[in-house]
């Protein structure tokens, strides 16, 4: 696990935050750190996600996200070894629903490409982070990014969603919805519990809650060595890297100006589709992911300028007690 999530959630954030009020170039550093997070992130699941169209075949949907949730929870119980005692009652309730929303939101979104083309449930599953992104925030230029990034991910989509199956275009939505709690859970998650025992604490209990389905509809074919093996490269890519790096870097970024960066996600699921699945961009595909792009950028630097103005303004205890409202408590 990275060094710097030791630190408790508030004093890290205070520590990056503070710093940008200080002087330019540790300001820009602290902002551009928890950015490449998320970036990594994004890379990491869409490769991973990649492999598991390969995998589908063998272990059916339900399967592949059942593989996905319990050996990731064995890899982050057995490297974060969370403390079971010592939380309150409301750390546990937003574990829970931490797990929930993980386990809803991949179960939903295979359930979608079961019955739609990737590029349309992609499209559809990235409007609840934009949503979210528009509803938490307080300034109308996030919702001319937000506007800008869908017009990109909908272009990537094909530019219609015209004639999709009803029940796949409603799962694609559902799991939008569900992406949208787990950017709000994972904040709070990241603030109530170090490093990433919290995550690790969330894994299990979406693994536990899923695994029967993807028993009830793989059986034994869960167990068979490859199919174990590849869904343990799933879980790694899909899962454990990408869910950690963006833990970590919501306890230093607005979920607002996460939920924008998430719409990079068909960007780099066209990118991992062409190196691994073979599949070519189109011209209107290439304008897509610079829309999409465009608007991501202008999300991060218009939330860098907000924070850089406002911090020489307060004390570094008045930034520091401010910093937990940065991610809106929907």
């Amino acid at each position: 696990m990275s060094t710097g999530a030791s630190a408790a959630p508030g004093d890290s954030a205070s520590s990056v935050r503070a710093g940008a009020g200080a002087s330019p170039g540790p300001g820009r550093l602290g902002s551009l750190g928890p950015v490449g997070l998320v970036l990594a992130g994004c890379v990491s699941v869409q490769f991973g996600g990649a492999l598991a169209v390969t995998l589908m075949p063998r272990a059916g949907a339900l399967g592949v996200v059942s593989l996905r949730l319990l050996v990731a929870a064995i890899v982050l119980l057995l490297v974060c070894r969370p403390r079971l005692r010592g939380h309150s009652r409301a750390d546990w309730g937003t574990v829970v629903a931490f797990g929930i929303a993980m386990a809803a939101m991949n179960g939903l979104f295979y359930q979608a490409v079961d019955r739609i083309p990737l590029g349309p449930a992609v499209t559809l599953e990235v409007l609840g982070p934009l949503a979210l992104s528009v509803l938490a925030t307080r300034r109308a230029v996030n919702a001319l990014w937000a506007g800008l990034a869908l017009g990109g991910v909908f272009l990537l989509g094909g530019g219609g969603l015209d004639g999709l199956d009803p029940a796949g275009a409603a799962f694609a939505v559902g799991a939008g919805a569900m992406w949208a709690a787990y950017i709000v859970f994972s904040a709070r998650t990241g603030r109530r519990f170090p490093q990433a025992d919290g995550l690790a604490l969330a894994m299990a209990v979406g693994a536990v809650l899923f695994l029967p389905l993807g028993i009830a509809e793989s059986g034994s074919r869960l167990a068979d060595p490859t199919t174990f093996g590849l869904g343990a490269a799933v879980a790694l890519l899909s899962s454990v890297l990408p869910y950690t790096l963006e833990l970590l870097a919501l306890r230093r970024l607005p979920a607002p100006t996460f939920a924008i960066l998430m719409s990079l996600e068909p960007a780099f699921a066209a990118t991992a589709g062409f190196l691994v699945l073979h599949q070519s961009l189109s011209a209107a595909e290439g304008i897509a992911i610079a829309l999409v792009i465009a608007a991501s950028i202008g999300a991060v630097r218009t939330q860098v300028g907000r924070e850089r103005k406002r911090a020489p303004e307060a004390a570094p205890g008045a930034v520091s007690e401010a910093l937990p409202k940065a991610t809106p408590e929907v």
